[in-house]
């Protein structure tokens, strides 16, 4: 076996502690960030996962099922009725990038938070708008985006402020259903979801809506449906 030169030991300690550093700092990196979760009810819960996951600092967007007294229900048990759960999405942020006060503050001007009986075409219990709060800081903070709602609005807004609940994920054909190329069969014929969905969101008025509301404030409209 040939003899390594006297330095490769020295440069095999240094590369070995290069690593260890940079694994040390990517670590610390990771540690630092404020990854924390925040569940709101806006209507159908495929258009508020569409939003939410164009903003920066979103890390991800489930949707699903909160603040009914059946566990682990299904789609079709929600929109049936009597089980109490609204369609909600669960957020998870990044708070250094997107605080709670602006993620409510984005919340409340992509929905019609004037509404008590649902949003916009759907309409029941399922389908009415809520805050999920886990803190009291949280409480306070969804407290003083209502009341600016409701300042701007010119009106009261009706979304309540709830306690955490659990979250229960919809099944998998929910999620991320706006841009699924899935083919489905619709009452305009076969459809990929995601053009299913821009058809739906249009013919809900959903952004007319939000935008005869919030006008230039709405966030979400401007960037196209889906």
């Amino acid at each position: 076996m040939p003899r390594l030169p006297h330095s490769a030991p020295i440069k095999a300690l240094a590369l070995t502690v290069g690593i260890v550093a940079a694994l040390a700092a990517q670590t610390s990196r990771a540690q630092a960030q404020d990854i924390r979760t925040a569940v709101v009810a806006g209507g159908c819960f495929w258009c508020v996962e569409s939003d939410f996951e164009r903003v920066p600092g979103v890390v991800e967007v489930v949707s699903g099922f909160a603040g009914g007294s059946v566990p682990n229900p299904s789609y079709r048990d929600v929109v049936a009725g009597g089980t109490g759960h609204l369609e909600v999405v669960e957020i998870t942020y990044d708070a250094d990038i997107l605080p709670y006060d602006r993620l409510l503050h984005l919340f409340l001007r992509s929905i019609d938070p004037l509404d008590a009986g649902g949003q916009f075409c759907d309409r029941g219990e399922s389908y009415t708008t809520a805050i999920f709060v886990e803190t009291a800081a949280e409480r306070q903070a969804a407290q003083a985006a209502l009341a600016q709602a409701s300042r701007y609005l010119g009106r009261q807004v009706v979304t309540p402020i709830r306690n955490a609940a659990p979250f229960y994920p919809a099944e998998a054909y929910h999620q991320d259903y706006y841009r699924s190329e899935d083919v489905i069969l619709t009452r305009f014929g076969p459809r990929r979801k995601s053009v299913a969905y821009d058809l739906y969101r249009n013919a809900c008025g959903r952004d007319a809506r939000v935008e005869q509301l919030w006008g230039a404030d709405a966030p979400f409209i401007h960037q196209g449906a889906g």
